[in-house]
């Protein structure tokens, strides 16, 4: 398992001041030194209104998989990536950590990892980078609630039907094969 092939969280530095902050959200040199040495190609920025909004678990399955560097821009996340490559030592299990506009910690989701986020603030928006470009074709899910996550939920979260109806992990056939680089 090389760098790229294992969930980061990225702090980035900033500097501040009575005006407010300055920071490098990226830099290609600087992340292949952390060991992020990826080439993006989209960016995506989505908002979700209301506190409780659970988007995920979603990945794309080969030809089009995607690695994520995922940040908050606005609010404050909880952020989940999920191994879903068969053979894996660490298939099923999960890391979540909070990402928010106050702290701007990212985290890089590679390529055979599920990746999903509840709003923990309103109107907090999404701002992520891709390693491939968007194939609606190639998108699948895993269901929010089947792989022991303990999300940071008041009550029910707020779904899209998409969500509601992916499979659970147990029932889920993943395209992805641990140390598959292909």
């Amino acid at each position: 398992m090389g760098p790229n092939d294992k969930p980061q969280l990225i702090v980035p530095r900033r500097s501040s001041d009575r005006r407010g902050f300055f920071g490098e959200t990226y830099s290609r040199r600087q992340y292949a030194e952390m060991g992020v040495d990826v080439e993006f190609v989209q960016d995506n920025h989505s908002l979700s209104q209301d506190v409780g909004t659970l988007r995920g678990l979603h990945f794309q399955a080969p030809p089009a998989a995607q690695g994520k560097l995922v940040r908050c821009g606005r609010g404050a996340i909880f952020d989940v990536t999920v191994d879903i490559q068969r053979g894996s030592p660490t298939y099923g299990l999960w890391e979540g950590y909070e990402l928010t506009a106050e702290n701007g910690h990212q985290l890089y989701v590679p390529v055979g990892f599920a990746h999903g986020f509840v709003t923990l603030e309103p109107d907090s928006e999404i701002v992520y980078k891709c390693t491939d470009y968007y194939a609606p074709e190639t998108e699948g899910a895993v269901r929010w609630d089947s792989c022991g996550i303990e999300w940071p939920l008041n009550g029910t979260p707020i779904l899209s039907e998409k969500d509601v109806a992916a499979p659970p992990l147990k029932d889920f056939e993943s395209p992805f094969l641990f140390g598959d680089t292909s």
